[in-house]
């Protein structure tokens, strides 16, 4: 039994003739009279009493008959869902990201998937690159946007790397720091550091080398936390200083709220953000459109972090006096 049998027998009995039926289904009458039938065979009752070229159905066929509807609309909405999910109209899409990317990619590329494909479902995490992993591989999510140092080692996972970050020491706008050249670590150090979140061991190690932070060097944080708009908020309000990503502080930056301090040496630390995802999986269309708005972000938020650059006032430097982070010439992909 299939669909087209079905439709055949919802054509003879809702047509109450062979040849209204046969030219409903473009059929010959012997070939739509082998379907009536080969179903009739495969259910193992009479669906309809032959009398000359009419057929009257049988109580069979009422009784069955709103079930074969149904099967024959099941069907339709399948294919109907298939095509809407190939157009990337439908379908369900998992995410995470960290919270430091919440509001520069994760708030608009979520606007923009609800705005051009609302029958997509969509779901959000906002956690740390390891935490996010851990959701990978345990399949609560399609992907992640993080570190993709987390997710060495795991050959099964695919890396798009898509954005090189660069790094700054900021603090709010007016702090007694702010507009001093070459401020060393002891100096950092005489303020309330905060760490965001889960930080690389490797990170860890640079920060500690290059600004003489023995080890544990968390241990010199006066707070850590996951929440970066905590973290904004505080520093905006403090004297507290925050090591942290550009593409973290750039809108903060921006509205004027906090500045980048010129620290010597410059915080120059290697991180590569990007997308993550299992290898072997395909990829749904409305995934793959995340996929794209991801990258136009990030690309949209490095241009929009070098024009902070470009003009946020700096103190002259010195002759052969280091560049801040916040003098730091954007990089390929950043």
């Amino acid at each position: 039994m299939n669909t087209r049998q079905l439709r055949h027998f919802l054509a003879v009995l809702d047509n109450g003739s062979l040849i209204a039926a046969a030219e409903t289904v473009h059929l010959s009458l012997p070939a739509l009279s082998r379907s009536i039938r080969a179903l009739e065979d495969n259910l193992g009752v009479p669906l309809f009493d032959r009398t000359d070229r009419r057929l009257q159905p049988t109580a069979y066929a009422h009784a069955y008959a709103p079930r074969a509807r149904r099967m024959v609309l099941d069907e339709k909405e399948a294919i109907r869902t298939l095509d809407l999910m190939r157009t990337g109209e439908l379908g369900t899409v998992s995410m995470g990201m960290g919270s430091s990317l919440a509001e520069p990619v994760l708030r608009p590329m979520l606007a923009e998937l609800l705005r051009t494909a609302p029958g997509v479902r969509l779901r959000s995490l906002i956690e740390t690159s390891d935490r996010l992993l851990d959701a990978l591989l345990a399949e609560r999510l399609d992907f992640f946007v993080g570190d993709i140092r987390v997710a060495q080692g795991h050959p099964e996972l695919a890396i798009e790397p898509v954005h090189r970050s660069t790094f700054g020491w900021y603090a709010r706008t007016g702090h007694p720091l702010a507009g001093r050249q070459g401020i060393d670590s002891r100096t950092l150090r005489q303020y309330p550091l905060i760490a965001t979140g889960y930080v690389e061991p490797s990170l860890l190690l640079s920060l500690g080398r290059d600004y003489a932070l023995p080890s544990p060097v968390l241990d010199h944080f006066s707070l850590i936390t996951d929440d970066l708009g905590t973290v904004r908020e505080i520093v905006a309000s403090s004297d507290a200083i925050v090591p942290a990503t550009d593409i973290s502080m750039f809108a903060a930056a921006r509205s004027g709220a906090v500045t980048a301090l010129d620290v010597a040496p410059p915080l120059a630390l290697d991180m590569t953000l990007g997308i993550v995802r299992q290898g072997q999986r395909t990829l749904a269309p409305a995934t793959e459109k995340a996929f794209g708005l991801v990258r136009s972000l990030f690309a949209t938020a490095a241009a929009e972090i070098a024009a902070v650059r470009r003009v946020t006032p700096r103190p002259a430097r010195g002759r052969g006096q280091a560049a801040s982070a916040a003098d730091l010439r954007p990089q390929a992909g950043d």
